[in-house]
């Protein structure tokens, strides 16, 4: 029998565009369409409702030429020093916003007491690459200085990435193997690990391709406008990396419907292959972002668990609830 992702997974999140045809315009204009529906509370019924124990609040970093916002979710009951986790929202470098993960993200605050920021990063066409990554080393940088007085633990920083989020989450990782601030752990929800030219050459994206979450075309658009002609790919393409040893410790989380699955279990082959602790869990009906869609998708609950429990461990965060 075969699986088919759940029925308002193939309602709601049926791609509809078509990527060829459009161009950078267009992809701006719909990228403000979709920020306003997903700040929405009336999407609350797909994203999930923030976890009660963990409050919002939002600070911006003030950088060279430009102004980055943070979104951060604090813990009610804990007592620092607070680990710190920065978390990147997906959306293929062209779209996506930090709210779009706040269930994910304060549910992660409240059970781990930490401080968890959304980093709301440049998006491509306007900012191609090394905008977004840029973004998240200037925020990993400035935070582990603690500069909002959260009572942060510089020793105890982690990163959570989706989809695209999850390439600059895996590139801070293996960064801070030679450059401070050091990352503990990592976990990858669905990530994009091949922006080169082998990105669809991967077994998963062929067989999951007609499932909901991130079509060829999108994947393909997504890499022309973060990646144009100019930049090297496999720079930013973490499962081509010639050497990966001394990355942290490594959890992917993946649906197993998902065009990316791949992706991450050719991401975790190769780190497990130098040496690194890695694991996968992979989630039978999910697809593509499925952690980002608690109402839609049964096995968020499941993944969100696993990645608290994984960051725990390695955190050494006492849990508060």
């Amino acid at each position: 029998m075969t699986l088919k992702p759940h029925l308002g997974v193939r309602i709601l999140m049926k791609d509809k565009v078509d990527w060829s045809a459009i161009g950078p315009e267009e992809v701006v204009a719909m990228r403000a369409k979709s920020e306003k529906l997903m700040s929405s509370p009336l999407l609350r019924f797909v994203t999930g409702r923030p976890d009660p124990g963990a409050r919002v609040e939002e600070r911006f970093l003030d950088l060279p030429g430009r102004r980055l916002r943070l979104r951060a979710f604090r813990p009610v009951r804990a007592e620092g020093p607070l680990p710190l986790v920065l978390s990147f929202h997906g959306g293929g470098f062209i779209g996506g916003l930090p709210e779009q993960n706040d269930w994910v993200n304060s549910g992660m605050s409240a059970a781990l007491g930490a401080v968890v920021v959304g980093v709301d990063y440049r998006l491509a066409p306007d900012h191609p690459a090394p905008s977004a990554v840029d973004d998240g080393i200037a925020a990993i940088e400035a935070l582990a200085e603690d500069p909002f007085g959260w009572n942060l633990d510089p020793e105890a920083i982690a990163v959570f990435g989706e989809s695209a989020g999850g390439t600059i989450a895996a590139l801070l990782a293996l960064r801070s193997r030679e450059t401070g601030p050091r990352v503990r752990a990592q976990v990858l929800a669905n990530p994009a690990t091949d922006w080169s030219a082998t990105m669809t050459d991967y077994p998963s994206v062929a067989r999951n391709a007609h499932h909901p979450g991130l079509s060829v075309p999108k994947f393909l658009k997504s890499a022309e406008l973060a990646f144009p002609a100019g930049i090297d790919q496999a720079a930013y393409s973490p499962a081509v990396f010639p050497d990966l040893q001394g990355t942290p410790p490594t959890l992917v989380v993946v649906g197993a419907l998902d065009a990316a699955l791949d992706h991450g279990t050719r991401y975790i082959d190769r780190l497990r292959a130098d040496g690194a602790e890695a694991r996968i869990a992979v989630y039978p009906r999910a697809t593509h972002g499925f952690i980002s869609t608690p109402g839609l998708v049964p096995a968020a609950k499941l993944a969100r668990s696993e990645t608290v429990s994984f960051l725990a461990e390695h955190l050494r965060a006492q849990v508060p609830r």
